[in-house]
Order: structure tokens, then C-alpha cells, then sequence
């Protein structure tokens, strides 16, 4: 099969080349490659003919989309926009990875993939509006959301609570904010067992469970042997940003699990992150 993968840099995209690496594969990403300009994406991945394009690439700086709402939606609604046309041109499936933020986070129990979106922020208007072009422009597609995405060597909750930790020997960690830790080895996983049943449709794929961030952060310290560092359960309000995360954006996979497709419970997924150092 031939797959492109969008962003294949990040986290997401490092982890589906080790999952699909039998597969005959093009990465597109920055510097070489910008999905913004549709002179050069499209032909790219017209020369290329895809079978899928897995789409992970995106603006992820939630707090600097607020101050560059226009760099936002260039990447991930026009961005998106110009990779579901080549999709479009090529007759290629196209997996648009989204984001637990379309959820406004008001109900208590867990968001499944028919509940309606609300997204409040910049960054998580603009995923929404990458999933509205996705099944405005496409057939084919797959629209997988997933939540607090990780991976070794990647900017995530993880390092950055390891690193804060060794740098000021304290932290001060919200415990009103709860989702899912997904680890991305286990998402590309995922994602190449739905791609070859052609059950195109929406689908949640975090990690089993749920968790607050300071409960996330303490396991993460007690696994990297950090235990002993002190933490101290905060409040959103207590951590202001420019656009408050949804309080509960927990997702629940019922689609994937009808198709067999289930991922691990997030404390075994972490605990495998650490093992695999």
C-alpha cells in the first residue's frame, strides 16, 4: 500500500512510519514540505499517488493560536483543505487526525463520536473546521480524534513535567482538567488496523480511562522515579490562559471497539513508555 503521512516529523507521524514501515511510504513535512501551498502539495502527492494520506500534520500551540488566529486556520482548515483535494484528485482514503478539543467540555461522562461538537478556542475551531472539509470534500475519510498525544522525543505533558520537576523542584499541576493520555506508538496501531477494513467514518481512539493532569503528573513522576517531588493540586482558574481548556473532554471509543480495534488502558501505556527508554 502506499501511504503519505502529513507531519511525519511529529510525534503521530514518527510513530505510524515505525507501525506501517513495510508499506511504501512518503513523509511531508516542514522545511521541505508546507500543506499550506497548494502549488506544491498537491502535485507532490499527485506524483505520488497515494492509496491513504494520514494527515497529522497541524497547528498545535493551542495558547498562540489565540494571538495568530489566521496562522491556525492557514494550517489546519487550509492546510487540511488543500490535502483532502489532492485526496480528491488521486481517489487516495485520507485519515484527518483531530482533537478531543471540539468538545466544550460541559457534560460528565464521556464525549462518543456522535456527540455534537462545540469548540470554544481558535486552535480547536480550527481542527473542527478541518473535519467540516474533510466530509465536505471527500467520500473516503477516516476522522480519528485522540487526546494529550505523547511520545518519546517529543514536546509533550511528559517531558515537560520531567523538566520542570528538575528545574524547580516543585509543581503546581491543575486537577479539575480531565482526558486521556494517549500514547502515540499505540494510536499508529490503531489507525493501520482501521485503514485496511474501509469502514470510513469518525472514530475516538485515545487510551483507555481517564485522568485530571495532576494525576497524570504524579504517575509520570513516581514512574521516572521522581516520586518525591512535591505537587500540589491547582485549579483552571488558578492557571489562566488565553482560552481555557475543555474541563472534561474525555473520548470513548465505540466505533473502533466495534470493529475490534481497542487500545490499552492509559496507566499500562505509560508505564510501556518509560519501559521502552
Amino acid at each position: 500500500m502506499r501511504i503519505a503521512i502529513t507531519g511525519h516529523r511529529g510525534q503521530l507521524g514518527r510513530a505510524l512510519q515505525q507501525i506501517l514501515q513495510g508499506e511504501t511510504l512518503l513523509g511531508v513535512d516542514l522545511p521541505e514540505s508546507d500543506i499550506t501551498d497548494p502549488s506544491y502539495i498537491i502535485p507532490t502527492l499527485m506524483e505520488f499517488r497515494p492509496d491513504v494520506v494520514i494527515h497529522t500534520a497541524a497547528w498545535t500551540d493551542v495558547d498562540g493560536a489565540e494571538k495568530n488566529p489566521d496562522g491556525a486556520f492557514r494550517s489546519n482548515a487550509w492546510g487540511t483543505q488543500n490535502i483532502a483535494l489532492a485526496c480528491q484528485r488521486t481517489s487516495a482514503a485520507m485519515v484527518y487526525i483531530s482533537t478531543n478539543e471540539v468538545f466544550d467540555g460541559r457534560q460528565s461522562v464521556p464525549y462518543r463520536e456522535y456527540d455534537r461538537p462545540n469548540p470554544s478556542g481558535v486552535y480547536a475551531r480550527s481542527k473542527w473546521a478541518g473535519e467540516e472539509l474533510t466530509r465536505s470534500l471527500l467520500q473516503r475519510w477516516y476522522i480519528v480524534r485522540a487526546s494529550w498525544i505523547y511520545h518519546r522525543g517529543g514536546n509533550n505533558f511528559v517531558t515537560t513535567i520531567l523538566a520542570s520537576a528538575d528545574r524547580l523542584g516543585s509543581l503546581r499541576v491543575v486537577a479539575d482538567e480531565v482526558a486521556t493520555p494517549t500514547y502515540a506508538p499505540d494510536l499508529a496501531a490503531a489507525i493501520a488496523r482501521l485503514i485496511p477494513t474501509e469502514h470510513f467514518g469518525l472514530y475516538h481512539f485515545p487510551n483507555a480511562g481517564s485522568s485530571s493532569r495532576y494525576d497524570y503528573a504524579r504517575r509520570v513522576l513516581a514512574l521516572a522515579g521522581r516520586g518525591h517531588v512535591p505537587v500540589e493540586p491547582i485549579t483552571l482558574a488558578d492557571w489562566p490562559r488565553p482560552v481555557p481548556p475543555p474541563p472534561y473532554s474525555v473520548l470513548v471509543n465505540t466505533c473502533g471497539a466495534l470493529l475490534g480495534i481497542t487500545l490499552r488502558p492509559w496507566e499500562e501505556a505509560l508505564a510501556a513508555y518509560f519501559a521502552d527508554a
